[in-house]
């Protein structure tokens, strides 16, 4: 899991097809202390594997599925990238809950500055724009974002010139595409929604079978 609080840029030091799907090589913004083969890492908010870790180098294999739903495929050596390391429990929850899953890419529609701040315009496939809201939570390229407002495919959100400054949002313009992964929560609970409708049996854990195993007095 992730917050969208990215903690540096990246660059792509190299990439190359294999098996179907593609190897990056990435140079972090920030030391690996206590590097951990295996590690995720969110690179534009994609969630992968980092292994060969070397200083501030790793590998990550992306997969033909990761490729066809993210813009990974389309960087270029020394495209800039978003990186953030995953969430530990003891670490404070600055965004949201991300979990590093792109549900597809958008394009940006518009972006036009609005006083010190930039308004950006995007839209996305209309199946998942009904897990956009005003006011809630989205993640564009691996950064948690406020949704300013929403109609029908297209939302808008407000940067502040810091996130523009320290991500990869400040270089956008009408026409890119970027990653976007919708509020989790949203799409759970739709879920268990649509599981009561259908008369799919409830789950045996409640109050009282809590209560029966010693879990609740």
């Amino acid at each position: 899991m992730f917050t969208g609080i990215i903690q540096s840029l990246g660059a792509v030091l190299e990439k190359r097809p294999v098996g179907g799907g593609m190897v990056f090589r990435i140079e972090a913004g920030f030391d690996l202390t206590e590097p951990q083969e295996g590690e995720s890492i969110a690179v534009n908010g994609v969630c992968l594997t980092a292994r060969d870790i070397q200083g501030r180098h790793f590998l990550a294999d992306v997969s033909p599925e990761s490729l066809s739903r993210t813009n990974l495929g389309g960087l270029a050596i020394g495209s800039k990238v978003n990186l953030e390391r995953a969430l530990r429990l003891a670490d404070r929850l600055g965004g949201h809950l991300v979990s590093g899953h792109v549900d597809t890419q958008g394009r940006v529609e518009e972006r036009r500055a609005a006083g010190d701040f930039t308004l950006f315009t995007f839209s996305l496939e209309q199946k998942l724009a009904k897990y956009v809201i005003e006011k809630g939570s989205i993640t564009i390229d691996g950064v948690s974002l406020t949704v300013n407002s929403c109609a029908g495919s297209r939302f808008s959100v407000s940067i502040i010139p810091h996130t523009l400054a320290v991500t990869t949002l400040g270089g956008l313009k009408a026409g890119d595409q970027v990653n976007l992964e919708v509020d989790l929560i949203g799409k759970y609970v739709e879920k268990l929604l649509a599981a009561k409708d259908a008369g799919v049996a409830e789950s045996r854990i409640n109050p009282a079978f809590l209560a029966e195993h010693g879990f609740l007095r």
